[in-house]
């Protein structure tokens, strides 16, 4: 009896502290369990000790390393961000190791502040999106950084809403992926409607795409551009299937299918079968809803890109965006073959389109798009500088919003509710906060390429050149981008009117303090900023 007194006391303190976790809404694993949870925030706290000692250095871990999460918690907490004593990598003796070649000296420099406080570190696109082709409703996107294709289904409703919550926040776009554009799409964001082979959404009664339904799915949302995904990075060439016992009555709902049925996502698009009647499509949706029209696709052969620029180069019919996915990409759960061997890593692949283009005259009346691990300033960077006028971030943003890299997406086991269905793993993601994070991170990553495009003493990412980076070759050697990757001298930056334009536009959104020449002005707005600026 006196044992049961004895320990009465500790286990009512545990239960109300369990209790006091449960009901907290500030971190998503405390919420879902409250006691072992505090185990993981502990092993977190000695991490590097343990590491140092016993199990991996920062960088060893993948496919995102520990420096780059923490990097990307950091940002979307807004804390510090920095790093002590240098650098832990091996930059002396690694292969393929970048550098940004800073200038001394340069005539064009935003100024030093971006990230700081409140500032939204705004950066539009340098080219307007569907303009060449004339869409009516073609824009200049507010921000280089949106969020990338992830359908609800394979992400929570919370998340997606969060992320939408987020990218209003931040002013960005928001796509939706191919299951559909639902109700946890509606919370302020802009949208990208990605329309993939199950044309979820926008489909007849025997799941044929159906052009009215998609312009009436347009006309009801904030829908700003549409993207016809051929193939993505986490498995090119493959379809997929949706159980018939997840196929609950929103999903079939959102995705235009019968309740509890099974449902197919074929490997290849049943509206073409080939480039020119894929092209057709592109002109007909275009036409129907006045958005610009692009794709997305990983890189394997390349016969379709150069046919695709050829039958482009009379400028009767084209695409008004491409989007290129990296083979590194990974949010969708995938066979490990494809995972692993499938489609080129971004540069590579990005690289060889690009250059199709750009050789066919092309590429400065299209906006290109990256994806795949894209969401790191590094990374980012080599994408502009390669010809991206854009990134989508995916796996970053999830982290964003509570994802510890678990890699349990394709188990319905998300210990963070970010990639699950289960309603109990779920409720630990809290909307509110997650979304301020997402904000977050999205400023500042803009903020990151805006201090990178600094140092090389450009206005604009966009403007920093395949020749202002370099790969090093341990210390033997360094290599231009533009070498590696044989680009021509003027491929992948802005040119002539856009070039003009965006150096205007970017003089305006980051004018210096007349009072303090290393402030940028505070924005004389607080909160959503637009995703679209003035032309």
């Amino acid at each position: 009896m006196q044992l049961i007194k004895v320990l009465a006391l500790p286990a009512a303190g545990l239960a109300g502290w369990a209790a006091q976790n449960a009901f907290q809404k500030k971190h998503a694993i405390l919420r879902n369990f409250p006691v072992l949870g505090n185990a993981r925030f502990a092993l977190e706290t000695i991490g590097p000790e343990l590491r140092q000692y016993i199990v991996s250095a920062n960088n060893e871990e993948r496919p995102f390393t520990r420096d780059q999460r923490s990097w990307i918690y950091a940002s979307a907490k807004q804390q510090n961000t920095y790093f002590g004593f240098g650098t832990d990598n091996n930059v002396e003796f690694d292969e393929g190791w970048l550098v940004v070649k800073h200038r001394t000296f340069a005539s064009e420099a935003p100024p030093t502040s971006h990230g700081h406080g409140d500032d939204p570190a705004m950066i539009p696109s340098a080219k307007i999106l569907g303009g060449p082709r004339g869409r009516r409703h073609a824009f200049r996107p507010a921000s280089i950084v949106n969020v990338s294709a992830m359908s609800y289904g394979s992400l929570s409703g919370a998340a997606i809403r969060a992320l939408n919550k987020g990218v209003a926040m931040a002013g960005a776009m928001h796509n939706t992926g191919e299951g559909g554009l639902s109700e946890h799409h509606r919370q302020g964001g802009d949208l990208i409607l990605q329309v993939g082979t199950g044309y979820f959404g926008c489909r007849d009664e025997q799941g044929r795409l159906s052009i009215p339904k998609l312009v009436e799915l347009t006309a009801d949302a904030p829908v700003r551009a549409i993207e016809i995904k051929l193939s993505q990075g986490a498995k090119p060439g493959l379809g997929g299937m949706l159980p018939g016992e997840k196929v609950t009555e929103e999903i079939a709902a959102i995705r235009g299918v019968p309740v509890g049925e099974d449902v197919a996502s074929p490997s290849r698009h049943t509206a073409f079968h080939d480039v020119d009647s894929m092209l057709d499509v592109v002109e007909e949706i275009a036409e129907a809803t006045g958005l610009p029209v692009g794709i997305k696709s990983a890189v394997g052969e390349m016969g379709f890109w150069e046919e695709l620029a050829e039958l482009m180069q009379d400028r009767t019919r084209g695409v008004d965006f491409i989007t290129i996915d990296g083979g590194e990409g990974g949010t969708g759960a995938a066979p490990l073959l494809f995972a692993d061997h499938v489609a080129l890593p971004f540069r590579l692949g990005f690289a060889r389109v690009y250059s199709t283009f750009a050789r066919a005259g092309l590429a400065d009346e299209i906006t290109f798009i990256g994806a795949g691990k894209l969401g790191l300033p590094a990374n980012g960077i080599v994408a502009m500088a390669l010809g991206a006028d854009m990134i989508y971030v995916a796996r970053e943003a999830m982290m964003a919003v509570g994802c510890i890299q678990a890699q349990k997406c394709h188990a319905d086991s998300c210990p963070t509710g970010v990639a699950t269905q289960n309603p109990w793993l779920e409720r630990g993601l809290d909307v509110p906060s997650k979304a301020v994070r997402c904000g977050n991170y999205l400023r500042a990553l803009r903020a990151q390429l805006l201090r990178l495009s600094e140092a090389v003493g450009v206005a604009h990412p966009g403007l920093v050149t395949t020749d202002d980076l370099e790969l090093m070759w341990g210390t033997r050697e360094g290599r231009s981008i533009r070498e590696v990757y044989g680009y021509e001298p003027d491929w992948g930056y802005v040119h002539g009117q856009a070039r003009e334009q965006i150096v205007d536009i970017m003089h305006q959104l980051v004018a210096p303090d007349p009072l303090d020449h290393t402030q940028a002005d505070e924005p004389s707005t607080a909160g959503r900023q637009p995703s679209t600026v003035a032309h």
